[in-house]
């Protein structure tokens, strides 16, 4: 009987600690999409880059005659 009890019992206790798992793990998602999506909008609005990385940028060549004033 003793034994029953005690298996009832951490059932309950393994019960509560996956709920506080689920929440914890929910909590870290949250945080590391938040994180995610601010370096997103600093690499894409700001310009931004990481530290030891190479910023390459490409230009296309404009063709004779294809200036702005003309398209305009």
């Amino acid at each position: 009987m003793r034994l029953r009890d005690e298996i009832a019992r951490q059932l309950t206790e393994n019960t509560g600690l996956q709920a506080r798992n689920k929440l914890l793990e929910s909590e870290v998602l949250e945080l590391q999409q938040g994180v995610d999506s601010v370096e997103e909008r600093a690499r894409s609005e700001l310009g931004m880059i990481k530290k030891g990385e190479t910023y390459f940028q490409m230009i296309k060549k404009q063709e004779p005659g294809n200036t702005s004033e003309n398209s305009r």
